[in-house]
């Protein structure tokens, strides 16, 4: 549940200094906007979220001092350029230090290569 502050903007009573719920999903879709980012990662045990009424917005941590995004890149992309592409473009967002974690590497073709050597027939 959420309340307003002095100014009416929402606030989280858990983390009153929190910016609004919705910031998560305009870091995530901003991280996912980055060049080489395949998708955001929910750590081991699904633990990097933030939580929302009725949902969450997963391999984004927000809180009053840092914001987390946990990426998952596609394979070819360098790593510490896609990193600091998605800090560049998230930090405006929250206006905190924010620290980002590759968590995992994708390669888009191998779904494809699985997918057309299990499909050819057999003579």
């Amino acid at each position: 549940m959420t309340s307003a502050d002095s100014s009416g903007a929402s606030v989280s009573p858990e983390n009153p200094a929190a910016p609004v719920p919705e910031t998560a999903d305009l870091v995530a879709a901003a991280a996912l906007a980055v060049e080489g980012v395949a998708g955001l990662h929910t750590g081991t045990f699904g633990e990097v979220a933030t939580y929302l009424p009725g949902r969450r917005v997963s391999g984004v941590r927000i809180t009053a001092d840092v914001t987390e995004v946990h990426l998952v890149l596609r394979w070819g992309a360098p790593v510490l350029a896609t990193a600091d592409a998605v800090r560049v473009a998230v930090q405006p967002l929250v206006g905190t230090r924010v620290d980002v974690a590759v968590q995992d590497v994708v390669d888009p073709s191998a779904g494809k290569a699985h997918q057309s050597s299990s499909s050819k027939e057999t003579a």
